[in-house]
């Protein structure tokens, strides 16, 4: 009787350390296959060594799965407490886990490659995050599938014609929100909705001339943090403006991209290619958005405040046509769009604590016709997004995953009161005068001549 206890005892701990040890390389088995898949699709994570020793190791683990697991069930008679099942039940959910996470990045369904690739390919600094699992070949067929085909098409301005807004039982839904119940005194309306579950804010600005370029008080040099722009200058509602140099994402946001002109003055002329375009304001307070022009051009063509930045979305009532979700994924998003009547729009959307959700160029694009935009273009978005309204910080920028702040900027439109709109231009022009940056700043009489 001793005998046979000790005996089953014994077989107890072997079927114990069996069952341990199979679940051991089981879980090894999978990992290492995850790691040779990856490497089967993109070398950035995995070089090619590496994935060859995780497959041999892959097929050791199962070597040893094997192998332990048929020493388990040929030991009968013994149960084992209910503990195991609880690790069983961990251990084949791990491996449930490996196989789905395989099947979402390579599966047959394209959806979250084609927005791992184009939300990350979308940034300035993270394109590792889609280059970790796929290679060049895959992301380069991804971009060509989603995209905004661009002409090059250029605002005709004859179709921005400063009117009365239609009558009332001429409004569709959209026209009703901006214009019902307006009154003279009303400079704008904020609208408030969804996109994808994200809040969104479209201000309506009834006279565009109250709409302008800001531009940091040190720009060329540092940038400055939205919410002071709109201080410094009493504004009423503030956005961020165009792209801006950024190497590794580490800079302090003081060089704006391509064409900046504030009031008039030319504030950078930077080389730009497309799909980036100049989106401007010209004197007969319109939004323009141009091509392939220099500073002094759109001086010359009466622009009278710009920024530079991509892509265009609507062009002389025209959107642009939009491939798959538009080549930039999905983020936080500012935009500018004008209606015919001469209504500005300013549209932020906010994206979510981990950055994956937020607004594509096709929802921008969508959002812009519902509300009758003629023109319309993305500006800066991610981190740089926001919003401010008297002073106050409205919206809630994220700068990395879960973490709300924004950063500094060189360039944002601002919303004036009317009163303030010839005192604000005077201010301004005497700060730019203070400025030390004359070898990058240019006057526009001297550009002219």
């Amino acid at each position: 009787m001793v005998e046979v206890n000790i005996k089953e005892n014994l077989n107890y701990k072997k079927k114990k350390t069996y069952l341990r040890i199979s679940r051991l390389f089981i879980i090894l088995l999978f990992s290492f296959f995850v790691l040779f898949f990856i490497g089967l699709n993109s070398d950035y994570l995995i070089k090619n060594v590496i994935k060859y020793i995780c497959l041999g190791l892959s097929v050791i683990s199962l070597v040893f799965f094997i192998i332990f697991i048929v020493k388990y069930f040929r030991i009968k008679d013994v149960k084992l407490n209910k503990k195991r099942y609880i690790m069983n039940t961990l251990s084949t959910l791990y491996c449930v886990c490996c196989m789905v996470f395989l099947f979402v990045l390579y599966g047959p369904y394209n959806a979250f490659r084609d927005w791992l690739i184009t939300t990350a390919m979308g940034t300035m600094t993270h394109h590792y995050l889609c280059e970790m699992f796929y290679d060049a070949l895959t992301i380069k067929e991804v971009q060509n599938s989603n995209y905004i085909e661009d002409n090059g098409e250029e605002t005709d301005t004859t179709l921005v014609v400063e009117e009365e807004v239609k009558e009332e039982d001429e409004w569709n839904e959209y026209e009703r929100k901006m214009f019902e119940n307006h009154t003279p005194d009303e400079i704008y309306r904020k609208i408030e909705f969804k996109v994808n579950g994200q809040r969104a804010f479209l201000i309506a600005v009834y006279d565009p001339k109250n709409v302008s370029v800001v531009c940091s008080k040190n720009v060329m040099r540092r940038g400055e943090m939205l919410v002071d722009m709109a201080k410094r200058t009493n504004a009423l509602i503030a956005i961020n403006g165009g792209r801006f140099y950024d190497p590794n994402h580490w800079s302090n946001g003081g060089i704006p991209d391509g064409v900046t002109i504030m009031k008039g003055k030319v504030i950078s002329d930077r080389e730009y290619k497309n799909p980036y375009g100049v989106i401007g304001i010209n004197n007969d307070n319109q939004l323009v958005l141009y091509k392939n022009k220099k500073a002094k051009d759109l001086v010359k063509l009466g622009v009278r405040d710009a920024v530079t930045s991509k892509p265009f979305l609507i062009v002389n009532g025209q959107p642009l046509v939009t491939r798959g979700n538009g080549g930039y994924g999905y983020q936080a998003r500012t935009a500018i769009g004008q209606r015919a009547d001469g209504t500005m729009l300013l549209l932020v959307v906010e994206c979510n604590d981990a950055r994956t959700t937020g607004a594509s160029m096709k929802d921008l694009t969508t959002i812009f016709a519902n509300y009758g935009a003629v023109n319309a273009a993305a500006l800066d978005g991610g981190t740089s997004s926001a919003l401010i309204e008297k002073g106050k910080l409205i919206s809630d920028p994220i700068n990395n995953p879960f973490v709300h702040e924004t950063r500094k900027i060189p360039t944002g439109f601002i919303v004036l009161r009317p009163n303030l709109v010839n005192e604000s231009n005077m201010k301004e022009m005497e700060n730019l005068k203070m400025w030390d940056v004359f070898d990058m700043v240019k006057d526009v009489k001297e550009d002219l001549e």
